[in-house]
């Protein structure tokens, strides 16, 4: 018999030992180039021209049909299903029964009893089990992602999907589409010609500007790849690498890898023992100044990374009992950390200095693990959690994504504690680095302006 997570767990004894001491290395963006131009261009091209997001290999796929296909999801998500025709999409949030977030994805409802889940690994898994072991009437296709190291073997997906963002998406998408195109409201669905092919569409904004995502199989993406750029040749665009693709959430304000929170709970046993030992949740890492013995600190709720105004109690869901009891309390909230740059190229410094050293901060996206908590201190104490990290060459500053007290307000001066003390067995720590405090601003989320004025109401953005 095969090992499981449970297992797992059982030898470490720690689940924390486990996670902060995994090796198994950097987070990979696969198969799409690190930079097509360079990163920085790539990070402008957002907010001055256009760009071209490749998604079509770091995210898996649920393709979950079947009569009960509603019913599951509903289930087990925080948001509501009463309004969701098809052609639509939301952000599928699900909660462990204690009210703790597993992950986020989104679903494309593609037609009646037909849905398709794109995300990260951690909620893919929770729908798989739920369907397997809730009795639900489904059929679930899992096209999981590309391989970190494909190792020069082929790489297929059902579905090639792309965005086409920036200010100038929409002339390019018109030109492409061969005349006007409907501007739907945010996360509504719809299709338009590219080259003779019709597609498939979803109203986005992730740069702060309308744009579209578009999919469809994947033995045609390099086919309409081509042709986005040809179209959007006159109008600026840029394709934009692994480097930079990730980097731009810390504009826009998504927190993409809190810790799924499924390590300790005893009506999550079953769960943990249906996990395998190479699953997601058994080899990721933590990684970071913050540190605990107790896992369940590294776990967020929905109101603390600003997922609050999703969870409505209009149904029945796991985690509801939890959520209903905490609704009406103070709870850490999300903002930007804008860093203060003189402590960040004193931090560089060190790497030119013989001995301990800070530890390495790569640009633009600066984690080093799969969930990534450094301390944020107001004095002494730990005020809020520092969970995404990286470098904007948009605002010239190194910008992270937190978590903190519901009493600190915009315009605090923090400190962040970067790096890891003591070190731990990850591969991404080099044996000679340290702890390192920078001063930090508590600003908005999203920290861009544009982001923050252009998002259509009802977004979590402008919540």
């Amino acid at each position: 018999m095969s090992k499981s997570l449970q297992d797992v767990l059982n030898e470490a004894g720690n689940p924390v030992n486990l996670l902060r001491n995994s090796k198994i290395g950097a987070y990979v963006y696969p198969v799409v180039a690190p930079e097509f131009h360079n990163w920085r261009t790539e990070q402008a091209a957002w907010r001055e021209s256009a760009v071209l997001f490749d998604q079509s290999h770091h995210m898996v796929d649920l393709y979950i049909k079947g009569p009960d296909a509603i019913k599951l999801l509903s289930d087990t998500a925080i948001n509501s299903f009463a309004n969701f025709p098809v052609n639509r999409a939301k952000q599928y949030v699900p909660v462990s029964h204690s009210g703790h977030v597993i992950g986020d994805g989104i679903l494309f409802h593609l037609a009646e009893n037909e849905l398709v889940y794109v995300g990260r690994a951690p909620s893919a898994n929770w729908i798989k089990f739920n369907a397997e072991t809730g009795g639900y009437n489904v059929e679930i296709i899992e096209d999981d992602r590309s391989p970190s190291r494909p190792g020069g073997k082929p790489v297929k997906r059902i579905s090639y999907r792309y965005q086409i963002q920036g200010p100038n998406a929409w002339a390019i998408i018109e030109k492409l589409h061969g005349g006007p195109l409907e501007q739907l409201k945010f996360f509504h669905m719809g299709e338009m010609n590219i080259d003779g092919t019709r597609v498939r569409t979803l109203r986005h904004g992730m740069a702060g500007a309308p744009g579209l995502e578009i999919w469809g199989p994947y033995e045609d993406g390099d086919r309409i790849k081509d042709a986005i750029l040809k179209a959007g040749e006159e109008f600026g665009i840029v394709p934009v690498g692994s480097r930079a693709y990730p980097s731009n959430t810390l504009e826009s304000g998504w927190i993409p890898s809190p810790l799924p929170a499924v390590y300790t709970d005893p009506r999550m046993e079953s769960y943990r023992k249906w996990l395998p030992a190479n699953s997601y949740e058994a080899v990721g890492a933590i990684g970071g100044s913050f540190v605990s013995d107790n896992i369940e600190d590294y776990y967020v709720t929905p109101y603390e990374i600003g997922y609050g105004p999703f969870i409505k109690f209009d149904h029945d869901f796991i985690g509801r009992d939890a959520l209903e009891k905490i609704q009406n309390e103070k709870h850490r909230r999300k903002v930007t950390l804008a860093w203060n740059s003189e402590d960040v190229v004193k931090m560089y410094a060190t790497m030119f200095e013989k001995g301990q050293h800070a530890k390495y901060m790569d640009f633009p996206l600066s984690n080093y693990a799969n969930s990534n908590y450094d301390a944020v201190l107001g004095g002494d104490k730990v005020i809020g959690l520092s969970m995404f990290t990286g470098y904007s060459y948009n605002e010239r500053s190194v910008l992270s994504l937190a978590t903190v007290d519901a009493d600190v307000e915009i315009g605090t001066e923090v400190v962040v504690v970067w790096g890891e003390e003591p070190r731990t067995a990850k591969t991404t720590v080099e044996p000679y680095s340290t702890e390192f405090k920078v001063r930090a601003r508590v600003s908005p989320v999203p920290y861009a302006e544009v982001a923050r004025s252009q998002y259509v109401e009802g977004s979590w953005r402008n919540k």
